[in-house]
């Protein structure tokens, strides 16, 4: 927490959570659209995934400074990912913010930012802003209810180390942007008014609650909520991971063909897990137009 310019907030409302408390912080997302989940994974658990991120994400080492990677289908390759599937303490808290017990796989992905990484700039994952059939992969697996951000920061997240931030409330059907800014088309993100129409990148937003979490935590953001990612202004790597799970009564179907990776991710899951791939339909990053979706 040493970032004075944007301290841990003092709220009106609690939105830090014990894994012995999933409903409360299930209710504080449907309230202010985002909850931590505190010491959901096991230390053991989180330097596997650490390291899985960096021998998938970046085999090679190779990233250059100031670089940011993003890998699209991280559960298919990462056996510590994967594993969660069968965490009991990860699934009841997924299955509470999900509001289901029966849950399907929906995605998944790992970021590495290196030191100097720029930031993310503000937008919603929620593609049901969109009308007519979907134009992206994207279009087709974040028009659900279900929570958009299941994220593992697992180095931490803090303003200094490109951690994660969220307008509070920004969740609802009709949420406007403050005063000074003015929504973009499609809705995704927003900028200032009177500036370039494009995707705002500044932490001076009236809601902005700076996430600080530990790499255990989990942080969890309703499926509209506005959030960005400050950069990276410490000399450590900062790496993060999610997993998306969706109520398996949300049957979807994807307009591109099940990757031989998927096939192999499935088949190589156990017999207990099985049941949460029957609808998993991976994801293709350069897929575009096609069906509607169903």
């Amino acid at each position: 927490m040493s970032n004075s310019q944007y301290p841990k907030p003092r709220l009106g409302y609690r939105y830090e959570f014990e894994k012995h408390e999933l409903y409360a912080a299930r209710a504080c997302v449907e309230a202010h659209g985002f909850a931590v989940l505190k010491r959901l994974l096991s230390d053991q658990t989180v330097r596997e995934l650490c390291a899985s991120v960096l021998d998938v994400v970046d085999p090679k080492r190779d990233m250059a400074a100031r670089e940011s990677r993003t890998h699209t289908t991280f559960v298919e390759h990462s056996p510590a990912l994967a594993a969660l599937l069968a965490n009991r303490a990860f699934l009841e808290a997924q299955a509470a913010f999900c509001g289901a017990d029966e849950l399907t796989l929906n995605r998944s992905a790992a970021i590495i930012r290196q030191p100097g990484s720029p930031g993310m700039l503000w937008h919603s994952d929620w593609c049901g802003f969109n009308s007519g059939p979907p134009k992206a992969a994207n279009d087709v697996l974040n028009r659900g209810p279900w929570p958009s951000g299941l994220w593992l920061y697992i180095t931490g997240s803090n303003p200094e180390h490109g951690g994660l931030a969220v307008i509070e409330d920004s969740h609802v059907d009709d949420w406007q942007p403050p005063d000074g800014f003015e929504l973009l088309p499609g809705r995704w993100s927003f900028h200032r008014a009177g500036t370039e129409a494009k995707g705002y990148t500044g932490f001076d937003v009236p809601g902005l609650v700076p996430i600080y979490s530990e790499p255990g935590d989990e942080i969890v953001f309703a499926a509209r909520t506005y959030h960005a990612a400050f950069p990276n202004t410490t000399a450590q790597v900062r790496l993060s991971c999610g997993m998306s799970l969706r109520p398996r009564s949300m049957c979807l179907e994807a307009p591109w063909p099940l990757s031989e990776t998927a096939q192999a991710f499935v088949g190589a899951q156990p017999d207990s897990v099985q049941p949460m791939l029957e609808n998993y339909l991976g994801f293709d990053p350069g897929w575009r137009g096609g069906a509607e979706v169903k």
